[in-house]
């Protein structure tokens, strides 16, 4: 289901409850609500008012991932850039990752597995971005 995202920092600005298995319906509504964007790229749960370390993402190729508890492990390469997001009005200065290792889980046949994903480039940049958010970073 599309839902209307979320502009209130006092709701960004608090950090996620993991999620769980049963979160499945949510991880739906994000990718119909990121789908349903103008220029989307990414989405967190947060972003339309659920609390849950969950997102959404699209990767180079168009393809839609979900990440269940999402934790930067390890970012290599460091460097400056400039962000806009969903959730606000304004570009931000933030510092990035150019290699991002993550620790996340993903949810197969009901239940959830843990996995890890180096991800480079501007999806690395994306996945952040999402983890942020999970820990109620605003940017």
């Amino acid at each position: 289901m599309i839902k209307e995202l979320v502009h209130d920092d006092a709701i960004l600005s608090q950090p996620c409850e993991p999620a769980t298995a049963e979160d499945a319906p949510l991880a739906q509504d994000l990718l119909d609500t990121m789908e349903a964007t103008e220029d989307a790229a990414c989405l967190a749960a947060n972003q339309i008012g659920v609390a849950k370390a969950l997102v959404v993402f699209a990767d180079d190729e168009g393809r839609t991932h979900v990440m269940y508890n999402p934790k930067l492990l390890l970012g290599l390469g460091a460097y400056k850039c400039t962000e806009r997001c969903l959730s606000h009005d304004d570009d931000v200065k933030v510092t990035r990752f150019a290699k991002a290792k993550v620790s996340f889980e993903e949810l197969v046949d009901g239940e959830l597995k843990p996995r890890r994903r180096d991800f480079t480039g501007w999806v690395a940049q994306m996945v952040q971005h999402m983890i942020d958010h999970c820990n109620g970073k605003l940017v």
